[in-house]
């Protein structure tokens, strides 16, 4: 919690990508963790957030700090996403974590848990790639972008944009047709 609470990277990056979002629009936050400083900027911002993270303690302390928004611990595989759809999902260091047939699922599932024209914006390396996560220490894979905009073109979301932010990370953003 420290290492990322500390830190803004993605910050400007996401709060650009939501921006074309519909003031006070609902964002599912895949991976959300604590909540700093991604969700935090952008309840900043004025939307409403739902949060989903693996861990107890960072879904308790994402509640703790903020006790108006909605958040659930459990897999994001597995989720059920609060039984609703949203107008954007957000994943950022999260995806790449995923063995390959997880991510197609939940790229999947996020498509159905979009509303028309909804936004998905996630993380993960443009070039199909393996490595360990910094962050986590867990083996992490990236798809590549051919790889990801097939998945995204089969279920029925449209890749509009790649995006680095100052860390390097690269952003994959793409819309529900």
């Amino acid at each position: 919690m420290r290492r990322r609470g500390e830190s803004n990277i993605g910050v400007a990056t996401v709060r650009r990508w939501a921006r074309a979002l519909p003031p006070g629009a609902t964002i599912l936050d895949l991976g959300c963790g604590h909540g700093a400083p991604l969700a935090a900027a952008l309840v900043g911002d004025g939307f409403t957030i739902h949060g989903i993270d693996a861990s107890p303690t960072l879904t308790a302390e994402f509640r703790a700090r903020f006790p108006h928004a909605h958040v659930m611990c459990g897999a994001v595989e597995s989720s059920s996403f609060f039984d609703r759809t949203f107008d954007a999902v957000l994943a950022v260091g999260l995806l790449f974590l995923l063995e390959a047939d997880a991510q197609r699922d939940l790229i999947r599932n996020v498509a159905k848990a979009l509303t028309p024209g909804g936004r998905f914006l996630f993380t993960s390396p443009r070039d199909a790639c393996g490595w360990t996560d910094v962050l986590t220490g867990r083996t992490s894979l990236s798809l590549g972008a051919e790889g990801y905009t097939a998945i995204l073109t089969g279920s029925g979301l449209a890749l509009l944009g790649e995006y680095l932010d100052e860390g390097d990370n690269h952003y994959f953003d793409a819309r529900k047709q």
